[in-house]
């Protein structure tokens, strides 16, 4: 709920601005939003339009352009323009609110599971007084004149031997380890339950927007006419006016040019911006925007765009009065880690799902060039959840990969929940692993580091166990009928200690495992 301001501007019937706590806002209510705030309630804008940065409720890279009777939600940032807005669903009844209740929820429907050296401890205490019990019963029977004293001895013998530090120490130490290798590569585990159940993930729901994606529109490509950019200080100066958010991108990309004097600036809404130099106007914007001027295009930026909006990239246009002078390519481009990380998971034998609130073109695309067999577009934040139970519930154990608020139900919902360090709150809250450096190569080195430590949990209740099956019988006197050997108890709280020595020292070599 930290998402949400604490205050926000509510103007008066008689026009007047009051600053209001958000538990005082009403439905109906006209609030005012400035640019770079937070949007408190869902509403519907009545006056003015902005571009607001709806990706941690849709997924969408791209912030949306609100105008009158356009529809506004909790949680989400205005940009550059301001505008105002009629309250309608406040306080519980926003969608942000509904997100928290959906995450609570899925948190709260978890068993935590039960853990085997438990069950183990359960018995083999009990056990172990029954045998020096027994021990000392049959020291006392067939032992003769010093049976009393070597019962006793025997009894006290079995229980120093049997102390059940070893297999106490078998799962802690190896989940210690596991856990501080895990960070020192930047993986960051909450819980021993999630490291446990990692080894046995054979599907990986992954979000597409700031996970497979770097989350933010980037220039991938920027064609010229006759390879002439003369004019891109002209370009630069425009974006540099313009409030659409697309704009920062071609700003971003051309950050070593200088710029120029521009007079007559105007931002056409939902189409771009136009502006003069040197008695010369030029267009930055869509394709709508050059038709609505009647600005030729040449066949090769005509060509170039159709190719670039195969690829589901978005096209800007930049022009002078008479022609079409550059193209621009502007994706939410794929990580460069991202390719690789999928490969080596589909290598390990792991299904894998991609999951994005963008539209079917661009999450097709995005598909195709990771290599990803399984997508769903535009799909809501409850419907990400629902996906993991229908895999579930085919029996699968299911790793949720995402950033984002959206992604936060179905973290919840899943076996195993990873958040990428660069995303929301929320997120990495609900999660129980946090990927750093947001990079998908961590992921295949979470589940070796899993596989490796669940090995070393085997491993070290084995040598317990097989300890504390030798160890007993020889404390109890089983050799004594054969050749006469009767173990000492100072030598049985030493080779006791050895036991637990060796668990930890097994433990340690999980942090020379690559």
């Amino acid at each position: 709920m930290g998402l949400q301001p604490k205050t926000v501007i509510v103007v008066q019937a008689d026009g007047t601005e009051k600053q209001t706590a958000i538990e005082d806002v009403s439905a109906g209510d006209v609030i005012l939003v400035k640019p770079g705030e937070k949007i408190a309630v869902d509403g519907m804008v009545i006056s003015g339009n902005s571009y607001v940065d709806e990706s941690m409720l849709s997924g969408e890279p791209v912030p949306v352009l609100k105008k009158e009777k356009e529809k506004v939600f909790a949680g989400t940032i205005n940009q550059k323009g301001s505008f105002r807005f009629r309250a309608v669903k406040v306080g519980k009844e926003t969608m942000l609110a509904h997100i928290i209740k959906m995450v609570q929820d899925a948190q709260g429907s978890k068993a935590p599971v039960q853990k085997l050296v438990d069950r183990i401890a359960g018995i083999f205490v009990p056990t172990v007084i029954g045998i020096a019990i027994l021990t000392f019963t049959l020291w006392l029977i067939l032992g003769g004149e010093n049976g009393v004293v070597q019962g006793l001895l025997a009894a006290v013998t079995v229980l120093v031997i049997a102390c059940p530090c070893a297999l106490g120490l078998a799962t802690p130490t190896a989940i210690m380890v596991g856990v501080g290798k895990g960070a020192e590569n930047g993986i960051l585990i909450k819980d021993a339950e999630s490291l446990e159940l990692a080894k046995k993930v054979n599907a990986i729901v992954l979000d597409k927007t700031g996970t497979i994606t770097e989350g933010r529109p980037q220039v991938t490509g920027i064609k010229w006419l006759n390879n002439e950019d003369t004019a891109k200080e002209i370009l630069l100066s425009i974006e540099k006016q313009s409030e659409h958010p697309l704009a920062e991108a071609v700003v971003k990309h051309l950050d070593d040019v200088a710029t120029t004097s521009l007079s007559m600036f105007d931002s056409i809404t939902g189409k771009g911006a136009k502006a003069d130099h040197d008695n010369e106007t030029y267009y930055v914007g869509n394709k709508k925007l050059l038709a609505e001027n009647n600005i030729a295009i040449a066949g090769e930026l005509q060509d170039q765009a159709e190719e670039w909006g195969k690829q589901s990239k978005t096209v800007i246009w930049f022009a002078n009065s008479k022609k079409a002078l550059a193209v621009i390519a502007i994706a939410d481009k794929i990580k460069e880690t991202s390719v690789r990380a999928i490969r080596e998971m589909q290598e390990m034998g792991i299904d894998l799902y991609m999951l994005t609130g963008d539209n079917e073109a661009t999450a097709k695309a995005i598909a195709e060039q990771t290599g990803i067999k399984h997508y769903k577009a535009e799909v809501l934040p409850q419907h990400k959840a629902d996906f993991v139970k229908e895999l579930q519930s085919k029996g699968k154990v299911v790793a949720m990969v995402g950033d984002g608020i959206n992604d936060s139900t179905a973290l919840a919902t899943a076996d195993v929940s990873i958040a990428m360090g660069k995303g929301s709150d929320i997120a990495m809250d609900v999660a129980k692993m946090t990927i750093i450096s947001s990079d998908l190569t961590k992921i295949p080195q979470a589940i070796r580091l899993s596989k490796q430590t669940v090995a070393t949990i085997k491993q070290n209740l084995f040598w317990a166990f097989i300890y504390n099956v030798i160890g007993i019988p020889v404390a109890a006197g089983i050799l004594y009928p054969v050749n006469g050997f009767l173990l000492n108890p100072m030598i049985a709280g030493a080779a006791m200690a050895l036991s637990s020595v060796s668990v930890v020292s097994n433990s340690l070599r999980l942090k020379w495992k690559k």
